[in-house]
């Protein structure tokens, strides 16, 4: 008798095992499925486009030679921001910010000028130059900014090309890049993002001055003197230098852009050569083109990054790619910025 009472008690305890577990399989059948949350686009900090990842790695801030014998240049195509500079002889210099994408050549390759480095250092960029002047070599050598430099490295991270004469022959891959990364000890993570402000997809922005043909002046060698025709049905602008138009030479691809920006900055010349000392820092007047508009802005440093402001604010951008160019006056005879309605 006790073990047929141990027997029913067993055979009840599994009978209640397997309705629970039952009743349990039918709650899990009943829940609905989980489904992932799909992943939010984030903005590009240098470009406003729509990424869906965050973009971690560092920025890139290369001095590209932009003489006529160093044209057309390779890489500025994907160039996040051109900001195109003085430098002695009314020759101007690209400081290229990559970003969003590190195409596979840049170049070719300049020397370093103090105010390209403090550029760079004030966004914590790694900086890519070939050769300096004595005050950036200066900074180089206190290593204000992480960076590499053909001086060292002419025939291994840099590479001369054989279709044309130093020095606007020198360029960098994006291996060698990478490889530049390592041999330096730089961090690859980006530790600061500007404060660029972009409108969104169902915004325009059509306050100001119509300006289809926009051009600016460095001096009156038309060599350096850029030309910006907007394409509305596009909402884009091309550039062109003398009749050229401006295209990247690893794919022949043209320059299009989204925004076009005069700043006014001080110019002081400091030695024989004509070197110059440029003001970063002080902000000043500019002038905007964008949605086929022109506008009177100011630009403001702000922790590093010059920024383009209205009123006190950022001003919004349209999105995509855009040319900053750095100019002694926006309106003396021998620099001057115009435009055509």
């Amino acid at each position: 008798m006790k073990w047929n009472k141990r027997k029913l008690l067993l055979t009840a305890c599994i009978g209640l095992l397997c309705l629970s577990g039952c009743s349990r399989s039918k709650e899990q059948s009943e829940q609905p499925e989980k489904t992932e949350t799909p992943s939010q686009n984030i903005s590009a900090p240098f470009t406003g486009e729509q990424v869906t990842e965050g973009l971690q790695n560092r920025p890139i801030v290369a001095t590209i030679n932009n003489h006529p014998l160093a044209r057309p240049q390779s890489g500025i195509a994907e160039a996040d921001l051109v900001y195109e500079f003085l430098a002695e002889g009314n020759v101007t210099r690209f400081a290229a910010i990559f970003h969003s994408e590190i195409p596979d050549q840049i170049g070719p390759i300049r020397s370093a000028r103090d105010y390209f480095v403090n550029f760079a250092d004030g966004m914590d960029a790694f900086y890519i130059a070939h050769g300096y002047s004595p005050d950036a070599k200066k900074l180089l050598d206190d290593r204000v900014v992480d960076h590499v430099n053909g001086m060292q490295y002419d025939g291994s991270l840099f590479e001369r090309s054989s279709d044309r004469k130093a020095p606007h022959n020198s360029y960098i891959s994006k291996e060698h890049i990478e490889e530049a990364f390592e041999k330096t000890n730089a961090s690859e993570k980006i530790s600061k993002t500007p404060t660029f402000s972009f409108l969104n997809p169902e915004e325009s922005d059509k306050i100001g001055d119509i300006a289809s043909s926009v051009t600016v002046s460095y001096s009156s060698d038309p060599k350096f003197i850029s030309t910006y025709r907007y394409d509305g049905e596009n909402n884009r602008y091309y550039r062109s230098v003398n009749g050229i138009d401006t295209v990247d030479k690893l794919n022949e691809r043209r320059v299009e852009l989204s925004n076009v920006i005069v700043m006014e900055m001080n110019h002081q010349t400091v030695d024989q050569q004509g070197r110059l000392a440029i003001d970063l820092q002080s902000g000043g007047n500019a002038m905007l083109f964008h949605e086929g508009i022109t506008r009177e802005i100011e630009w403001e440093n702000r922790d590093g990054f010059l920024i383009p402001v209205d009123q006190g604010l950022p001003v919004k951008l349209t999105v995509g790619q855009t040319w900053i160019h750095i100019v002694p006056s926006l309106s003396s005879p021998s620099a001057a910025v115009t435009y055509i309605p």
